[in-house]
Parts: C-alpha cells; sequence; structure tokens
C-alpha cells in the first residue's frame, strides 16, 4: 500500500476492525519513511455481470432504488428496503461468486420482498420472471394464496 503523503511503497497496519455492516474492514497504517498515518478500507469485490455484458461493481443502493418503484404506494420504508438490499448481498456473498448475473440478483430479491410486501413481490415478479399474460399473475396470485392458507393452517 503506498502512502497517500510521500508515496512510498510499504505501510505497516497500526490498527484493524470490522466495520458497522461487518462487510468491510477499516486499517489504519502508518508509513515508516515519513511515519505519518491514514487509514484504508478492505472489502472483497463482488461484481454484476449486466445483459449488455458489461460489468460493474456491485451496489445496494441500485437494489433499493429498483424495488423501491414495485414498493410505490405500499407500506414500506426506506429501513425496510435497506435491510432487504443487505439481506441480498448476505445471499449472493454466501455463494462465494465473485461475479453474479444481474438476473441473478433480481431472483435473489424476489423472497425477501414476498415477506415484506407481496404486492410489490408480484409487481417485481412480473418483470423479473418474464410475467406475459393476465394468466401468469392469476398463477402467481393462487401460489400465494395456497402458501398463505397452508402457513395459517400451521399455525
Amino acid at each position: 500500500m503506498y502512502c497517500p503523503f510521500c508515496r512510498h511503497p510499504d505501510s505497516r497496519v497500526v490498527d484493524s476492525r470490522t466495520s458497522d455492516d461487518g462487510l468491510s474492514i477499516r486499517r489504519r497504517r502508518q508509513c515508516p519513511e515519513c511515519g505519518r498515518r491514514f487509514s484504508t478500507t478492505e472489502t472483497a469485490s463482488l461484481n454484476v455481470v449486466k445483459r449488455s455484458g458489461v460489468i460493474e461493481p456491485f451496489s445496494r443502493e441500485k437494489i433499493v432504488s429498483g424495488v423501491r418503484k414495485a414498493c410505490q404506494g405500499r407500506p414500506v420504508t426506506d429501513a425496510d428496503l435497506a435491510v432487504l438490499a443487505q439481506r441480498v448481498e448476505e445471499t449472493i456473498r454466501a455463494t462465494g461468486a465473485s461475479q453474479i448475473d444481474a438476473n441473478d440478483i433480481g431472483l435473489a430479491i424476489l423472497p425477501p420482498l414476498r415477506e415484506l410486501d407481496e404486492v410489490a413481490y408480484l409487481r417485481f415478479a412480473s418483470v423479473y420472471q418474464g410475467f406475459d399474460s393476465l394468466e401468469d399473475f392469476e398463477t402467481a396470485i393462487a401460489r400465494l394464496r395456497v402458501e398463505h392458507d397452508e402457513a395459517l393452517s400451521a399455525d
């Protein structure tokens, strides 16, 4: 790691601790040449392969903005969306892959979104599962009803 002050090609780690979300490490470093200290943040990279083939870094903000559209007019808060995005990122990182297709991210959003709001889930699923007709919606709604009834009868 180059010193940002004198550009010396080495530095010594003085302190390390995980960040608030647990997905990165903050390191306090000291340059052996000039003695100045600086901080770095270390994260495991996760890249998204878009449909066009373009590769870009994973972004929780993009998940939130995409799901926010499906949640318009629904009783879903920004905090709910932030938790959903965190759950999706944790699910994706648990696979161990360093690259993931954008479509796979959309599919990973579906289960936690369904728990959050079933109407928003149907809106979002209509895009990612390619609903082409009213029958597709009816099938998805029927599936939700059956699973909802099974959950009620299990209680």
